[in-house]
């Protein structure tokens, strides 16, 4: 059974940084384990999780979309266009079984407000949302603190630091 992990992240970070780094691990280590990826195709940790998913002969799908100057990473497998920013994240929602957010701005956070919301919403069948990152611990903690007021569920998006520990909550909930 095919699964795919769709990633979030910035399209800031350049091979050596950081989250670049942790991002090419990621791809890799879900490609070991038998997971497809999915980005939005282009340079920073997009390349960085498709660059370690196609290294390891992962099957990597990126979603593009027409009005953006920039050009695709060399690291897709399939390219999938969009023809809007908001038609692009909805593909990205669409093709994955799961979500892992990086590292990211406005962008990265609209994703995660976009499969969120999903969630909340029930507008799908539950999928796993895994965050990464000091950054994401602070904003979940605030978003969690008015969903809660809500009455709504707080348990919708996990935390982890860890690669390792991104890889095998995903295998426990996807396998």
């Amino acid at each position: 059974m095919e699964r795919t992990v769709t990633i979030f992240g910035s399209s800031i970070p350049k091979q050596g940084e950081e989250q670049y780094e942790i991002a090419y691990q990621l791809g890799a280590k879900l490609a070991e384990e038998g997971f497809n990826i999915c980005t939005g195709g282009y340079g920073g940790i997009m390349e960085a999780a498709s660059k370690g998913a196609y290294d390891k002969g992962g099957l990597v799908y990126a979603v593009t979309v027409d009005n953006l100057n920039s050009l695709p990473n060399p690291y897709i497998t399939i390219e999938v266009r969009g023809k809007t920013l908001f038609e692009r994240i909805e593909k990205l929602i669409e093709m994955g079984d799961a979500y892992v957010v990086l590292q990211g701005g406005t962008g990265t956070f609209l994703e995660l407000a976009a499969v969120w919301e999903y969630a909340n919403k029930k507008l799908q069948p539950e999928k796993p949302i895994i965050c990464h990152s000091q950054m994401w611990k602070e904003i979940v903690r605030v978003i969690n603190e008015q969903m809660n007021y809500e009455g709504k569920r707080t348990d919708l998006v996990d935390i982890t630091e860890d690669v390792n520990q991104i890889v095998s909550k995903l295998k426990s909930k996807l396998f």
